[in-house]
């Protein structure tokens, strides 16, 4: 009431306030069950907490891509910290504890955020390397063959897009686009592995499959940006 009151409610330009709902949230834990605290046992700044992820990242981006400039490694851990905290939050069932963990959250393997970051960079890849042998990059309106199981399960996978953001909304779950997120990567991760994109010598196949890597990456950028997670080009 005080917000609809205070006009935090409506939209610039709206003449009726928003739908106001409460979504209740379970409590974060440390590693050992316990409401997560510091050793003093004052409730750790979020400040410092997102510069402890900045720091992470930026090793394990080291590791994994030493010959990165300083200024681009600095974007890429800011994004990747930041995205490996929000994802925490978002992809856990909102109602129930979930235990923080900077080794699980920052992981690049599983339901994390640097890991659907790192789908996204695969996808962007590709096309970096169609650009340096001069195929075609404009894939509009290419029809796509769907011939080997990898591709079916990914355009399925694409065409569930809209009803998992719908859902998101209906339940206010953002954990319901989390799971689809993540299993969207899942199967590109599959088709990638199954189906030859650049290699293959068929025209009409590397277009369709150009045009499947291409929707995946539209939707990975649009899914992130949604759950406001930062992206990148490479890591």
């Amino acid at each position: 009431a005080a917000a609809r009151k205070a006009g935090y409610a409506t939209k610039p330009g709206a003449s009726q306030p928003s739908v106001l709902e409460h979504a209740a949230f379970g409590t974060v834990l440390g590693e050992d069950g316990r409401p997560f605290k510091t050793r003093s046992g004052e409730n750790i700044r979020l400040s410092d907490l997102l510069d402890e992820a900045i720091d992470r990242a930026g090793k394990t981006v080291d590791s994994k891509n030493p010959g990165l400039p300083d200024a681009e490694r600095a974007v890429i851990a800011e994004a990747v910290g930041i995205a490996a905290i929000k994802y925490t939050d978002l992809s856990s069932e909102r109602i129930k504890d979930y235990v923080f963990s900077f080794d699980r959250m920052l992981a690049f393997e599983g339901n994390t955020g640097p890991y659907l970051l790192y789908a996204l960079v695969r996808t962007k890849s590709i096309f970096r390397k169609a650009a340096e042998r001069g195929v075609a990059l404009d894939h509009a309106g290419t029809p796509i063959v769907v011939a080997e199981p990898a591709e079916k399960t990914l355009a399925l996978e694409l065409l569930r897009y809209p009803s998992a953001v719908r859902s998101v909304a209906a339940a206010l779950e953002p954990m319901r686009l989390c799971g689809y997120l993540y299993s969207l990567a899942g199967a590109y991760s599959s088709f990638f592995d199954a189906c030859p994109v650049l290699s293959t010598e068929d025209d009409t196949v590397r277009r369709s499959r150009l045009r499947l890597c291409e929707l995946t990456a539209r939707v990975l950028e649009d899914g992130l940006g949604v759950l406001g997670l930062p992206t990148v080009e490479r890591m």
